[in-house]
């Protein structure tokens, strides 16, 4: 039978040997025990300096030990069922609308049903879309249709990779173990907070990509979605370059930065609403001052810290997003001269700095005037605003001391900051709207009192950040299609998902849906 054990508590200055540690309080040989698995594991620092490792494993042990299901932290575990793949009951080909996460999950589970899916994508395949990058961080040359919010792999490819979630769904451990059998490291399938790393997000997207295709499925790279046309029993989606897609299913997975793509849907008919969204700024702080708030003393057994935490003020709440231990602020817009900051670290987070999303929550009626797009437009707006002030893609920015006090910092002081472009000093209110600022100067002392140094006078503070989620929502139904037949709207820019493991569980759920429903 196999058992599952909870509440494995070990020092995090101990190496241990977890399976000897496992037969020891259980008693067991450990000829007796075989198909070990590491289920989650965690770090408790609640207690600093007492700092321990928190597990939860599996383990197979003779059906005969039913005695150990007695053990206090000790269960049966029932195997997950495993996902299917029913051959794809429809005559056409289904049609996928971005290779982001979303239209990832979908096109790889409609693969898998032999429906040999289409995937349209605006930007270019990750080698040629890493080179676009690059060129754009190293002298300002941007590419429209291929940079950091569009390509294969979609926005998540250039951040962090990580893939925890407030999403409670049984397909949790499914999209993890996907990420591991395409090149991310096992452990994302266990720890707390995995995280695969934009090197090796590279190598899974590719991989992906790479199975779709040998399953029949088509990749039609550096073309745009340009909109569809209902028949009478099936749709035509285009593409540009004058390309046509007959299709009964259509998955629109365009990612929150594709606003000319929304603006067409919404013109066709879609049905969509204004949804509230974030805007804010990157803190950058020195990692070693983060591990120190974090571990303690023990932080040298330990690696980068992370944080995460959340203010509620009267009117607004204020939280920390996309924390990335070890890494970069990057230039992450798409539309030329506008601002957009994200956080991207590598696998091995061994860059000096930290850095977070701090971000002020923004509701439909701070933009809403005549159309449920206004908020796209407010973005931009703000987005322009922070171009504007250097003309030339240096972010604006401040350090912490002079933005609590109301004033401008001169030069940098102990923090470097690691935006590509540089920053120039000024008021950020020149491009962030007045409750943004004054949310973030209240909030931030009260972040300090939960993380004594968070207000390091010389952390930087870059903005702006506005991209984290979408501030639109294309309406569906419970069959998780719009009204319009066979159109199933998906992940990010659909306004259903929030991060790369919610977004790869939307368009898994509609690919699995659209392949048991009858239009």
């Amino acid at each position: 039978m196999r058992i599952k054990i909870s509440n494995i508590r070990i020092p995090v200055n101990i190496r241990t040997d977890l399976p000897g540690k496992l037969c020891q309080m259980l008693h067991l040989e450990k000829s007796e025990m075989s198909d070990f698995r590491i289920l989650r594991q965690a770090i408790d620092a609640r207690k600093k300096p007492n700092i321990w490792y928190d597990y939860q494993v599996s383990a197979v042990v003779p059906d005969s030990r039913q005695d150990l299901l007695e053990m206090n932290g000790v269960t049966q575990l029932e195997e997950s069922v495993p996902i299917t793949y029913p051959q794809w009951p429809h005559p056409d080909r289904p049609v996928v609308v971005g290779f982001g996460p979303a239209g990832m999950f979908a096109a790889l589970y409609l693969a898998r049903c032999k429906a040999r899916p289409i995937i349209l994508e605006r930007g270019q395949k990750i080698e040629e879309r890493k080179a676009s990058v690059a060129k754009f961080l190293a002298d300002k040359t941007l590419n429209p249709e291929s940079n950091v919010q569009f390509g294969e792999g979609g926005a998540g490819t250039f951040s962090d990779g990580k893939l925890n979630t407030n999403v409670h769904s049984e397909y949790n451990a499914f999209v993890l173990k996907e990420f591991y059998l395409h090149g991310a490291d096992e452990d994302v399938t266990y720890l707390q907070n995995p995280h695969v790393g934009t090197d090796y997000l590279e190598q899974v997207v590719r991989n992906i990509r790479l199975e779709i295709e040998s399953l029949g499925g088509e990749f039609y790279f550096n073309t745009r979605f340009t909109g569809f046309q209902q028949k009478s029993d099936h749709l035509i989606a285009f593409g540009d370059a004058n390309l046509q897609f007959p299709t009964q299913h259509l998955f629109i997975g365009i990612g929150h930065s594709a606003r000319d793509t929304i603006h067409t849907l919404y013109e066709q008919g879609l049905e969509m609403e204004p949804k509230g969204f974030s805007m804010g700024v990157r803190v950058e702080h020195p990692q070693t001052l983060i591990n120190k708030i974090q571990f303690g003393t023990a932080a040298r057994f330990l690696p980068p810290a992370s944080y995460k935490g959340a203010v509620h003020l009267a009117e607004r709440s204020v939280y920390t997003f996309c924390m990335c231990p070890g890494g970069t602020v990057m230039a992450s817009t798409n539309d030329p001269e506008t601002i957009v900051t994200n956080g991207m670290s590598e696998r091995s987070r061994d860059k000096i700095n930290a850095n977070s999303a701090l971000l002020v929550t923004v509701r439909p009626e701070d933009f809403m005037q005549d159309s449920p797009l206004d908020g796209l437009a407010y973005q931009k707006l703000y987005e322009q605003k922070a171009f504007q002030i250097s003309g030339d893609y240096r972010a604006p920015g401040n350090l912490m001391k002079e933005f609590l006090q109301k004033n401008i910092a001169k030069n940098i002081r102990s923090v470097t900051p690691s935006y590509p472009h540089g920053i120039v000093f000024c008021d950020l209110q020149r491009c962030l709207p007045d409750y943004v600022v004054n949310s973030l100067r209240e909030a931030l002392p009260l972040f300090d009192r939960k993380m004594r140094g968070f207000t390091h006078p010389d952390a930087v503070l870059t903005g702006i950040e506005s991209r984290s989620s979408s501030p639109v929502r294309i309406l569906r139904g419970q069959d998780r299609m719009s009204k319009v037949a066979g159109i199933y709207p998906i992940g990010e820019g659909a306004g259903y998902a929030g991060g790369i493991m919610s977004a790869a569980i939307d368009g898994l759920k509609s690919a699995i849906a659209a392949t048991s429903n009858t239009l």
